[in-house]
Parts: C-alpha cells; structure tokens; sequence
C-alpha cells in the first residue's frame, strides 16, 4: 500500500502527522513529506509534497473535522446516542467491533476514531452525520476543496483504501493545520495516549507521543 509521511512544524514545536502504511504495506512504499512553519505558512522541507497517494487514516481527520463541524452546529450532540448499522458492523480492523443494532454515543466515537483510529466508528459517525457514507465522503471532498485541498477526493469515512482516494502531503498539511486553528476545543484530544470509551480504555496508536519534545498529534495512517 503507498503510504504518506509528513510533518506541520507549529511555531517552535513539532505538530506531526505521520503518514504511515496502514495494513498490508509494500516492502518499499512511496512517501511524501513537508515540513511548514504553522505561524507564516513557510514550507522549510517539502519531498514529493504534491504527488497523489492514498491517505489511509489519515482520513478520519477530514471524518472528525465534519464530525466536530456538526457538533458545534447542534445537528449532533456529544451525548447523543446512534445506532450501529450492519455496514459499519462490517469494517475490518482497527475496530471497536460493535454488533449491528448497538446503541453507542457520540462522544465515544469521536474518542475511538481519533485516539485508536477504529474503521467502525468512523462510519457510524459518517452515517450520522450523512445518512450513508457514500453521501459523507461527498461532504469530504466538498470539504476538502473549500480549505483549499485541490488535490484531494476522499471516497470513504476510514481510509480503507478505495479507487480514487487520493490525497498530497501538502494537502494533508492544510487539513492539520485547519484542525488545530478551526478546533481548538477538540484539538487536545489528539494528543492523549490513552482516553475512556465504551466503558474502556482506548490507546493512541500513535507510538511517538510522549518520545520527542513537542509532538502533539495528530493522526497515524
């Protein structure tokens, strides 16, 4: 699987957004990397920025900016209770491994989704917020254009890699940074190595946090 690999600097502190392989890589994936300055927008390192691969996980942060978009807006509630559909039953690992017809919240989706990248959570908060996922990674790619992602065509909610998701390291850098500026109340969350849901704990799986000075985020692949 190609895979993608960058990094936002934020001011004097290192915002970094790994994209890494997400199941079944290939001995030796394509990557990409950019490096800017969040507080002037200055790219300082750039490497195949511009070159089109599929973003796996990295997905879900579109998922959680629309997500977070519609919690603010009142058309979702972090209390809110949703019903898991068979689709989202039906995705393959990382997941939560809900059962078809369970009754889960919203705020432990989102925490799930951010924190430990589950396939299944991020489609029944597609469906939440859409009504199919199909109609969400629509709202994805609208999204995506409106910040200035032009690069970019999402086609599912997780990252599972589909025909024609593809995304830039540079346009990966333009949603991380708009997460961190339009969310700021949300923004911390990417930084826990671990956080309650269901009625467990959930662990980042984003091994570098707590490692090197400064990292704070926000997905891995």
């Amino acid at each position: 699987m190609v895979s993608i690999k960058g990094v936002v600097g934020v001011c004097a502190v290192a915002l970094a957004l790994f994209f890494g392989a997400s199941g079944g890589a290939i001995a030796a994936p394509r990557q990409a990397e950019i490096v800017i300055d969040a507080r002037s927008g200055e790219v300082l390192h750039a490497v195949n920025a511009d070159e089109r691969l599929h973003p796996a996980s990295l997905t879900k942060m579109m998922t959680l900016y629309l997500v977070f978009e519609a919690v603010e807006s009142g058309k979702l509630k972090l209390d809110q209770t949703v019903t898991v559909s068979r689709a989202a039953a039906a995705q393959p690992a990382s997941k939560v491994g809900f059962r078809a017809g369970q009754k889960v919240r919203i705020r432990d989706l989102i925490r799930a989704a951010a924190i430990r990248s589950t396939n299944d959570s991020a489609v029944v908060l597609a469906e939440a917020v859409a009504g199919s996922e199909t109609r969400f990674a629509n709202l994805m790619t609208r999204k995506a254009r409106a910040l200035g992602m032009a690069d970019t065509t999402f086609k599912n909610a997780s990252g599972l890699t589909a025909s024609g998701q593809l995304t830039t390291g540079r346009d990966m850098a333009t949603l991380g940074l708009r997460l961190m500026q339009d969310w700021p109340e949300y923004y911390n969350l990417f930084s826990r190595t671990s956080t309650p849901a269901f009625g467990r704990t959930v662990r980042n799986t984003n091994r570098l946090l707590g490692k090197y000075r400064g990292i704070d985020g926000i997905k891995t692949g």
